[in-house]
This record gives C-alpha cells, structure tokens and sequence, in this order.
C-alpha cells in the first residue's frame, strides 16, 4: 500500500504546481490584462489569415462565374457609351 499512497502524492503534488512554471510561459501569461491581449491579438490575425485562405480560395474555385469576372460581358465602359 505505501506505494500506491506515494504514487497518488506525487500526482497531487504535481497538480499544485501552476502550468506557467511547468510550460517556461510564466513571463508572456503573468498578468491578465498580456494574457487577454495575447488572445486577442491572436484571434485577429488568425480571422485576418482564416478569411484571405478562404476568399482566395473561392475566388479560384469560382473563377469566371463571379460579377468581376463576367461584368465586361453587361456593362458597357463610359467610352463606348459616348460613341
């Protein structure tokens, strides 16, 4: 039994102890506020690269379907309209 009794110590010892000193992160995540902006900031620029990969994306599986690329075809420029 005094096996299983330290096994479960150590677990619980190892439960106590804060990830940030376990990861080497304590510095970025030691205050809310760097945390929170962190995550912010993180989160915009992964919509920003999320959304361009997805436009491109249906852009080229779309291409020659779309108003930009048939507009040509409907309407006329403003120099063919005066002749």
């Amino acid at each position: 039994m005094p096996g299983i009794a330290s096994g479960l110590y150590k677990q619980v010892a190892l439960d106590c102890i804060p990830v940030s000193n376990l990861t080497g992160n304590s510095a970025l995540f030691r205050r809310n506020f760097v945390f929170l902006t962190t995550i912010f900031a993180g989160a915009f620029v992964f919509e920003i690269g999320f959304d361009t990969a997805l436009t491109r994306i249906w852009d080229w599986n779309n291409q020659g379907r779309q108003w930009k690329d048939i507009r040509h075809k409907y309407v006329q420029s403003e120099e063919e309209e005066e002749e």
